[in-house]
């Protein structure tokens, strides 16, 4: 590739890079002395799993990756011990030691499902922390001023609202921006909600003689609910280590328009592109939903677990084809539900004793609504489950109590 045609790839999705000039002149200087540019992604293992909102990033890196640099993946096993204040109204309940090695345990591996394992550097940020003394700490503190820190929108908001800000807080992008010290990172990737730790990074790298990064940032990926960022513990992620069915039956619960937005964000094809073939009819959305789950699910299982994904979800509902134990039918009401209270529709019917039992055995991911494991207390079918004046929905609390409910007008009821 020309430099041109590397940066035109590189700045595909991305919101920001700052400075661009110095992308260019990075890539230039790289190519000339046939080195390698350090690319790096920092992640607190604050949960034991990635999902597909760490995906839009991963696929930017394995563009660098497949343009010949070195991909830095660093896990922030010291400043999941402050607790990024990025995007938070609230601070962070601090980690242990205990349960930050527990979360980073899988980390390297799930990565692989993405990366490029043979030109990725797995490091921990407490390689070097964990070394800092306390003149140490004082003079990174003394690389930035408070007001520049309370510039950050979370934290004026909080100064505004009088809500409590806490000094390892201000503290946080400090040791982000040594990280980059340390590594001597070319360039940075991460979340839009990433950028000023990012810039300050720059700023830490130039106090400490280290030539400055570049800061590249991507959208944020919006959870299943297609409102709210992607977030485990929102209930509405993906993650990346859920089994074939668990990825492919998510994504056909998400909405048309967010369909188009994940192609975009998560594979290499047009959002744009496909939106104007659906709305010419040359392509059914259910179909470019289909190809969608299937190859999202055959980046992390393999084509032939995602094409037999697709083929048991067809079976089971497209076809409408029951469990064996599947004895029950159940008809709800005439009107078809904008959102459903699972614990009291599991209890009236028979499914739980008690409510408290529902929520309990949803809480242990053992109800499912048409095989997929339930994140929430609330369902909200999709416009696109209900057909005409009907909506059905095959519930499942554990292995042995199944029904179909359906909502609506009943059969005989149905115009012509």
């Amino acid at each position: 590739m020309t430099i041109e045609e590397e940066v035109a790839l590189l700045s595909r999705n991305a919101v920001d890079i700052v400075p661009e000039g110095e992308l260019v002149r990075k890539l230039e200087e790289a190519k000339r002395d046939g080195r390698k540019l350090r690319v790096k992604l920092g992640a607190d293992p604050s949960a034991p799993d990635l999902h597909l909102g760490h995906a839009v990033v991963l696929h930017k890196l394995r563009q660098f990756q497949d343009l010949g640099h070195r991909v830095i993946f660093l896990i922030g096993d010291f400043t999941a011990m402050i607790g990024d204040p990025s995007g938070r109204s609230e601070t962070r309940r601090p980690l242990s030691r205990e349960e930050i090695a527990r979360n980073a345990e899988t980390y390297a591996l799930q990565v692989g499902k993405i990366l490029d394992p043979d030109r990725t550097e797995v490091r921990f940020n407490s390689e070097w922390m964990d070394r800092f003394t306390a003149a140490d700490f004082v003079r990174l503190a003394a690389q930035y001023t408070v007001a520049r820190i309370l510039e950050r929108d979370d934290f004026a908001e909080r100064m505004t609202s009088r809500r409590p800000i806490g000094i390892h807080e201000l503290l946080y992008p400090l040791v982000q921006g040594y990280d980059s010290v340390a590594l001597k990172a070319d360039v940075e990737v991460g979340g839009t909600d990433q950028l000023f730790n990012l810039l300050v990074a720059r700023e830490v790298q130039k106090a400490y003689q280290v030539p400055p990064q570049v800061a590249l940032t991507v959208p944020l990926l919006e959870g299943t609910d297609g409102s709210a960022k992607m977030s485990k513990s929102l209930g509405n992620y993906i993650g990346i280590t859920e089994e074939a069915d668990g990825i492919f039956g998510k994504l056909m619960s998400i909405s048309d328009e967010l369909m188009y937005r994940y192609y975009t964000l998560l594979t290499d094809r047009d959002g744009d592109a496909l939106r104007e073939l659906v709305a010419s009819g040359r392509l059914h959305p259910k179909q470019a939903k289909e190809e969608l789950a299937e190859l999202i699910t055959a980046r992390f299982h393999g084509e032939a677990a995602a094409q037999a994904a697709r083929e048991r979800f067809e079976r089971r509902f497209a076809k409408k084809e029951m469990p064996e134990e599947m004895v029950r039918e159940e008809y709800v009401g005439a009107r078809i539900p904008r959102e459903i209270k699972l614990p009291q529709l599991l209890t009236e019917y028979g499914l739980t004793r008690s409510n408290s039992e529902a929520r309990r055995l949803i809480a242990q991911r053992a109800v499912r609504i048409d095989g997929r494991v339930v994140e929430g207390e609330n369902f909200r079918p999709g416009n696109d489950r209900a057909s005409g004046e009907r909506l059905e929905v095959v519930i499942e609390v554990g292995k042995r109590r199944v029904c179909r409910f359906t909502f609506g007008k009943r059969r005989e009821e149905r115009g012509p």
